[in-house]
């Protein structure tokens, strides 16, 4: 008997009649002979109606209340799965994430897993029940309620898969699978049939919105295959998996947009050892990651540094900055929050040369300027203004022959 994990996110969950759907195929799913472990997210819209009430109340509102609140998106979702599943004949149970044994570290609003407990989850299967897991949650080792950032419920399933070591790991959306590009972006993207981990990584780190980029990561470390399917048809989906030798053969897999950034350059900084340290280690110390880096050449002792964060940081951004700013004795901050981020990924750019040169000639022919250009082995990072990013995804993907067709 196969054991299943499937990961509804919101929208798949997003209103009843959509939560019955998905009761119908995790019973058949049983039916069909698996035992079955299912992850669900909170309806479509709650996270950010709960984010709006706690904004109302408070313009900062502390994090650990925040995470008890934003909590309570997916065990309403959970405890209708449960119902939905039970009104047509089967036996489920739901379990919050303290209860499924999800235990985190004390990070609130983005708290990373450190070990899963799964004796409970264990238990209910064995006793031949469905089990509806609260995705995107957990509880620290003195039993405070976290949650794990957003698509958080991606690194629920990938873990439960993980540590249950199950059969598979269904990821359940509201597209057909991974695309070359966002459809709604570049309207003849194709879909992806396999990918690698890699590959997947950064374009979910890139602005892809399939998956949440912790999760590949936790999916790569932990060996899971996991597959990416749209719950409201039966189509194959993208598999995600190792890297083969073959998949070298495609140069670039696809291209992704991230427009949720903002550019920070702190001018005139003085140009010697451990001042960048001192820097980026008050920014890490407030958990906000940093993408893009790039220090200018010195010219007479001072230098610029600009890096990219997500713009929903720029706030807390700002207060940190300014006194670190007076302490080095650098000029000055300057913010551009009106960028956006374009990647091309894929890891036949290992072993093909000229990725680069073909996509600056696309966005060139364009009229499109670079801001910030950052690479990896496979893949090429640039930032440009926003209101540029449709135009030149579409340019980079015609450019590389990713449209169906082609």
């Amino acid at each position: 008997m196969a054991l299943i994990v499937q990961k509804y996110g919101g929208t798949s969950v997003g209103t009843t009649e959509r939560i019955r759907a998905v009761a119908k195929r995790i019973l058949e799913t049983q039916q069909a002979g698996n035992r079955v472990v299912a992850v669900v997210s909170a309806m479509s819209g709650v996270t950010d109606a709960l984010i709006r009430l706690a904004r109302e109340v408070s313009p900062r509102p502390t994090e650990r209340e925040l995470d008890v609140l934003l909590a309570t998106g997916e065990q309403t979702t959970i405890a209708l799965t449960a119902m939905a599943i039970n009104a047509l004949g089967g036996v489920a149970i739901s379990l919050t994430g303290a209860q499924a044994g999800i235990v985190t570290d004390g990070i609130h609003t983005k708290a990373k897993i450190s070990n899963i407990e799964p004796t409970e989850i264990i238990r209910l299967l064995d006793e031949g029940k469905i089990v509806i897991v609260a995705g995107f949650q957990g509880k620290t080792s003195s039993g405070d309620i976290t949650t794990l950032g957003r698509g958080g419920s991606d690194l629920t399933a990938i873990a439960i898969a993980a540590v249950l070591q199950a059969d598979m790991c269904e990821i359940y959306t509201d597209v057909d699978g991974v695309f070359t590009c966002d459809p709604r972006i570049v309207p003849n993207a194709r879909k992806i049939e396999v990918i690698s981990y890699d590959e997947m990584l950064e374009m979910a780190s890139s602005g892809s919105k399939v998956m949440q980029s912790r999760s590949v990561e936790f999916a790569k470390k932990f060996h899971v295959e996991f597959v990416v399917r749209n719950s409201f048809n039966n189509k194959p989906g993208t598999l995600v998996t190792e890297e083969k030798p073959s998949m070298e053969e495609v140069v670039v897999r696809g291209i992704s947009v991230e427009r949720n950034q903002a550019k920070i350059t702190i001018q005139s900084v003085p140009d010697r050892p451990g001042i960048a340290a001192k820097i980026f280690r008050v920014i890490a110390a407030a958990h906000i990651i940093v993408d893009m880096i790039v220090q200018n050449v010195g010219i007479d002792g001072l230098t610029d540094i600009s890096f990219t964060v997500n713009r929903d940081e720029l706030e807390k951004l700002g207060h940190l900055l300014d006194p670190t700013v007076r302490e080095i004795g650098a000029k000055g901050v300057i913010i551009q929050s009106g960028v956006a981020k374009l990647s091309v990924v894929g890891i036949g750019m290992r072993s093909h040369s000229g990725v680069a040169a073909r996509l600056f000639d696309a966005l060139s022919k364009g009229g499109i300027n670079i801001q910030m250009i950052s690479t990896s082995e496979i893949k090429i990072a640039v930032i440009i203004d926003e209101e540029r990013i449709v135009e030149a995804a579409r340019l980079a993907h015609d450019a590389f022959g990713l449209g169906e067709g082609s």
